[in-house]
């Protein structure tokens, strides 16, 4: 029997690699009076890639355009594919200038903009982060060498299509409008890597304790978060935050920004699987989650007939259908285990609350009404 080749994922580069390299091109194109075909860029940790040039346009003697096509790799990026371009522009300084000629980074056309605090970058300025600038300017050094001596570089981002792109990401959320943000931390976009969505939760937890307010509400997605919002419409929008599988790490980031209590609103399969204090819950299996289910199930009601059904269930849909009509205990005792877990990734640093939805938006716990209830009943 022949085992399966393992396929061997490819890298690619991130945003902020394809903008250094568009001012490379550009700069190179100026300095050499033809256009590149490609250009090295070195990433910042160690090694590079040579990316080639789309589009080179001479606008004037001492301004010229450059593009490329940014490459993710294997790895799934709504900016895969994108025209990523940069026009630069050399102004002569002023012969008393002393030192180095000044570099300007700014974003045009498809470049978001900043917005709201808690970000890397102020308010006001263009959503090119520090990473792809430290890139940008190495990429300018490169070129130019003594010559900055004599020149101001003056230098323009631009997405032809990254209005369009923004639409789909949380920028909006996150107060990025106008289009997208270059990134990268490293320069390289490693396939199925985690850095980039860690970062975007990291990037919203920021923006939500920025935003006047001691709670955030964690969502693992779009549909969990339009229920929580109808259900918490007292709380602002920023303060939603969707971690997807991460939610050891959205804990302990919580954590680390002193917020005062966290409450996550989930349906019942991540609920599982955050009840039994799985970090990453993508990487939970199945039968094994319902397997622990199925011990709670039959501890709590003494009914082996219905444990076995949990346990045979084919998903946590399946096995939720079986209990809620006549068994909220358990699915409340879910609920509690969640607080627990929560409470563990996060040190003790914060109060956590619990919210389980059934599959069409019901709540069917939540925690907070369950402490007023043991409440009332103790006194």
């Amino acid at each position: 029997m022949t085992r399966k080749k393992k396929k061997h994922l490819r890298t690619g580069f991130t945003t902020g690699t394809a903008a250094a390299a568009a001012v490379k091109g550009a700069l190179v194109y100026l300095r050499d009076h033809q256009p590149p075909h490609a250009v090295h860029i070195d990433f910042l940790t160690e090694g590079g890639v040579r990316i080639p040039i789309r589009r080179a346009e001479r606008i004037a003697a001492n301004r010229a355009l450059c593009t490329v096509i940014k490459d993710a790799g294997d790895d799934p990026d709504v900016t895969h594919r994108a025209e990523i371009g940069a026009e630069v522009e050399l102004a002569a300084r002023d012969s008393s200038g002393d030192g180095l000629g000044r570099i300007s980074i700014e974003g045009g056309q498809g470049v978001g903009r900043v917005t709201k605090p808690g970000l890397e970058l102020p308010p006001g300025e263009s959503a090119i982060n520090p990473g792809p600038r430290r890139m940008i300017i190495a990429a300018v050094d490169a070129v130019m060498a003594e010559k900055r001596r004599a020149f101001d570089v003056r230098i323009r981002i631009f997405v032809p299509e990254g209005e369009a792109l923004a639409r789909k990401t949380l920028n909006a959320r996150l107060g990025i409008l106008g289009g997208i943000s270059i990134l990268g931390t490293t320069g390289i976009v490693r396939p199925m890597s985690h850095a980039a969505y860690t970062a975007t939760i990291r990037s919203a937890i920021s923006v939500a304790a920025a935003s006047q307010g001691d709670t955030a509400v964690f969502t693992t997605g779009r549909r969990s978060e339009r229920f929580a919002q109808q259900y918490l419409p007292e709380l602002r929008e920023e303060h939603f935050v969707q971690i997807g599988d991460y939610f050891r790490f959205a804990m302990e980031t919580a954590a680390e920004m002193a917020f005062a209590s966290v409450c996550i609103t989930v349906f019942f399969g991540k609920a599982l699987k955050m009840a039994q204090g799985i970090p990453h819950t993508h990487a939970a299996k199945s039968a094994l989650v319902l397997d622990r289910l199925a011990e709670w199930t039959r501890a709590s009601t003494g009914d082996d007939r219905l444990a076995d059904k949990v346990r045979d269930a084919n998903t946590a849909r399946q096995a939720f259908d079986l209990l809620a009509p006549r068994n909220q205990g358990i699915i409340q005792a879910v609920g509690a285990r969640i607080v627990k877990a929560a409470t563990v990734f996060a040190g003790g640093r914060l109060g956590v609350r619990s919210i389980i939805f059934d599959y069409n938006g019901k709540v069917v716990s939540d925690s907070a009404a369950r402490e007023r209830q043991d409440f009332h009943d103790g006194n």
